[in-house]
């Protein structure tokens, strides 16, 4: 069965039945008992872990501010045979606990040649558009998708969020978890029943012929959008989520482009070294002659999120963005073909 609940609730729903599922799951991290959730009772800084203390008495715990501890913490703990789900609240305070990720969670299985395991889950927010400034605002997931050894999740509608944290619970290496802010109280349908969307498995949000659109978390939407009115326009765009930024399924996007002959790669993150340059590299490299036009990023400008709204507004990309950098890469084509015919 499904219902319509919010991303939130499906964060929170898939954490409580991993933890009737496993008892090895914990979860610890900042305000996971004592936060305000945003109906006003306790449970994180939003809610998801609300009432989950009474349920699992010992399991879930608050721990002081102190990032490179209770991540620290984390790395010991799933390396000594417990599934941490640990909450940083917003990703702009990794830079607090880099270390903790990048050379211990990251590195230890490898370092042990496969002896030992690190089934940890950081739980991050991120995004622009809730007016944080540009010390809570930022799109990290580029960093940590270039570090070998950690797993880069970013689900973009409720059921994949749901799926996805359960994938992470059960894995057996360390997976960063983004959430991004302005989603969560999207709502969609999700089923009642535990599941698990397998990592590196993209999606295929909407089919289309003309055009390949990859959108990454909060761009899925803006890439709909903006299909829905090429399609008034006649062009036909396939909207691709890849869900997984690390292990990124490149497949489904070659088998897009080879389709379609077009791409545009939607992302919030700055651009330099970031996902979207890093997909236009691989279908570049690997199916460079299926493209008709030449491929398009749509991205955040190089530069810290702005504090100011309307700076703000204007700093994330939209639809309109998307539609026009869709318009450009197909006419571009179709001009090129009349030339030489």
């Amino acid at each position: 069965m499904t219902r319509i609940i919010s991303y939130l609730e499906a964060v929170g729903e898939a954490l409580e039945q991993e933890l009737w599922r496993d008892p090895s799951v914990v979860v610890f991290g900042e305000d996971n008992i004592g936060g305000t959730g945003c109906d006003g009772t306790l449970g994180n800084a939003w809610g998801p872990t609300k009432g989950l203390h009474e349920k699992f008495p010992g399991r879930i715990f608050d721990t002081p501010i102190t990032e490179s501890a209770f991540v620290g913490a984390a790395v010991g703990a799933a390396a000594t045979g417990l599934r941490p789900v640990v909450d940083l609240l917003f990703v702009d305070f990794a830079g607090v606990c880099f270390d903790q990720i990048l050379n211990q969670a990251a590195k230890l299985r490898y370092m042990v040649g496969g002896k030992a395991k690190v089934p940890l889950v950081l739980r991050a927010m991120w995004g622009a558009g809730m007016r944080r400034g540009a010390q809570h605002s930022q799109a990290l997931y580029p960093i940590f998708a270039h570090i070998p050894g950690l797993k880069v999740v970013v689900p973009a509608t409720p059921a994949d969020a749901k799926g996805l944290m359960a994938a992470a619970i059960r894995d057996d290496d360390p997976v960063i978890f983004f959430e991004h802010k302005m989603l969560y109280f999207s709502r969609g349908e999700v089923a009642e029943q535990p599941y698990e969307i397998p990592l590196g498995q993209a999606r295929i949000a909407r089919p289309g012929s003309d055009c390949t659109i990859v959108a990454i978390g909060r761009m899925v939407a803006e890439a709909m959008t903006a299909a829905g009115e090429l399609a008034a326009q006649g062009i036909d765009c396939e909207v691709i989520d890849p869900r997984t930024i690390s292990p990124l399924d490149t497949e489904t996007i070659y088998d897009s482009v080879r389709r379609t002959g077009h791409l545009v790669v939607a992302d919030e993150a700055n651009p330099r070294c970031g996902v979207a340059g890093d997909i236009a590299s691989l279908v570049a490299e690997n199916v460079f002659d299926a493209l008709r036009g030449p491929v398009r990023m749509v991205t955040a400008p190089h530069a810290p999120t702005p504090f100011t709204p309307a700076l703000e507004d204007a700093y994330a990309p939209t639809a309109e963005h998307i539609a026009t950098a869709v318009r450009a890469t197909v006419s571009w084509s179709k001009s090129k073909e009349r030339a030489t015919s």
